[in-house]
């Protein structure tokens, strides 16, 4: 399948990126700029997209996302230390984000008469973010058909929903995935802070994976104590 990729630059969706131009026909990389503190990872998707020689677009939706208040990746918010799950990582959510970008993407997919677009969302996610659990995929793919009826016929392909992300990593090693040219970190500094949800929700997953961890961490060791005895309950 001609497959689209939305491509954030992290390690999810380079590694799914990787995924994809192995198994389908990968023809582009979407990425947006929705004004996010760590804008960096934009250009991780922008080599990745340079690695596997196809095109790159990036969405500008800062207006939109400037309305999208609230969100420790919007705002002048601290953004929170501690596992991915705990409550006080609900203040990174941006809301209906996904929604809005796959709605764009499915757009663009149907306007290059592409068959599928491909989204990195994962089991981890499942917790805090609502647009990233099994439900909102099988219903978003429901409102496409009904949107692209008669015009264009799009797949919303989310292979790591129901997986964890030490799957992802493990799934990344075997496509050749670069892992250090990708970026995870909310905070967006020099290196990784190793202490924001999404640090420890990176490094925990290659320490499960049993994959080496070629991140460059402000604070290395913190995701042990973060992840201790911590489980979050699945949300589906």
């Amino acid at each position: 399948m001609k497959t689209i990729v939305v491509c954030s630059g992290g390690l999810d969706s380079v590694s799914l990126a990787h995924k994809i131009d192995a198994e389908q026909d990968l023809i582009g990389l979407v990425s947006f700029d929705y004004g996010q503190r760590h804008r960096k990872e934009l250009d991780y998707a922008a080599a990745c997209a340079l690695r596997l020689g196809v095109p790159h677009q990036i969405i500008d939706m800062r207006s939109i996302g400037a309305q999208l208040t609230g969100s420790a990746l919007t705002d002048d918010l601290d953004v929170p230390d501690g596992h991915y799950a705990e409550e006080t990582m609900r203040v990174t959510v941006v809301p209906n984000r996904n929604a809005i970008m796959l709605t764009v993407a499915f757009g663009v997919a149907a306007a290059q008469s592409a068959d599928a677009v491909a989204i990195a969302v994962h089991g981890g996610d499942h917790f805090i973010y609502p647009d990233c659990r099994p439900g909102f995929i099988d219903a978003f793919q429901t409102m496409q058909d009904h949107a692209l009826d008669g015009y264009a016929s799009v797949r919303l392909l989310a292979p790591y929903v129901n997986g964890s992300k030490a799957d992802i990593v493990t799934d990344g090693a075997k496509h050749g995935t670069p892992f250090g040219d990708t970026w995870s970190c909310y905070k967006g500094g020099e290196n990784h802070c190793g202490r924001c949800g999404t640090c420890v929700e990176r490094r925990e997953a290659f320490h499960l994976a049993g994959v080496a961890d070629p991140t460059e961490y402000e604070d290395a060791n913190f995701w042990k104590a973060a992840t201790d005895g911590f489980r979050a309950d699945e949300v589906r």
